[in-house]
């Protein structure tokens, strides 16, 4: 398969964006842990969440 000309600027573009997809997903993959360590310790000090309560409680 050639890709003419134009193969190293199509060999970059499909590399550059490989990495930034990798990178997306690692960041992904770092924030989900921080936020479910934060709901963990969120829980443990006793706070609850504001879903948690039914429609009439807030009235």
């Amino acid at each position: 398969m050639s890709l003419g000309p134009y193969a190293s600027f199509i060999v970059t573009s499909y590399l550059a964006a490989a990495i930034v997809v990798a990178i997306l997903i690692g960041w992904i993959m770092i924030d989900y842990r921080s936020q479910t360590e934060r709901l963990r310790e969120l829980d443990k000090s006793g706070v609850t969440r504001r879903s948690g309560r039914s429609a009439t409680e807030l009235r």
